[in-house]
C-alpha cells in the first residue's frame, strides 16, 4: 500500500496562520482547527518564523503553480490507487465466496 503524500500549503496560508498565532492572539489548537491544519505544523511554522525574523533560518521558498499542482495530482494518484487496491481485494473476497462448495 502507498503513502498518502503530505499536504502542499501555500505561502500566503502560512504566513496568515502564523499572523493569526503571534499577532491575533488566537492558541495553535484554535487556529488548526480553523484552517484544518494540524498544531504540530502550525508549530513548526511559528517556529521557522521566529527563527527567520531573528536571522537564524533560511525563509521558505514560495512554490509555483506548477508544483502545487503535481503534489496535488500525486496526493490523488495515492488515494485512487488504495482506491483500487481495496476494491481489488473485496472482489476477490466476494468470488472467493461465491465458488461452488463453499459458504451458502
Amino acid at each position: 500500500m502507498e503513502r498518502i503524500p503530505r499536504a502542499i500549503y501555500t505561502k500566503e496560508l502560512r504566513e496568515e496562520a502564523v499572523k493569526l498565532v503571534t499577532e491575533g492572539g488566537l492558541s495553535i489548537p484554535e487556529v488548526g482547527r480553523r484552517l484544518s491544519v494540524s498544531p504540530s505544523t502550525l508549530r513548526y511554522w511559528v517556529k521557522a518564523n521566529k527563527e527567520a525574523s531573528l536571522g537564524g533560518g533560511k525563509a521558505a521558498e514560495a512554490l509555483t503553480e506548477v508544483e502545487m499542482e503535481l503534489a496535488r495530482v500525486k496526493r490523488e494518484l495515492a488515494i485512487v490507487k488504495m482506491e483500487r487496491d481495496i476494491l481489488k481485494n473485496a472482489t476477490a473476497y466476494f468470488a472467493k465466496e461465491s465458488l461452488p462448495g463453499t459458504r451458502s
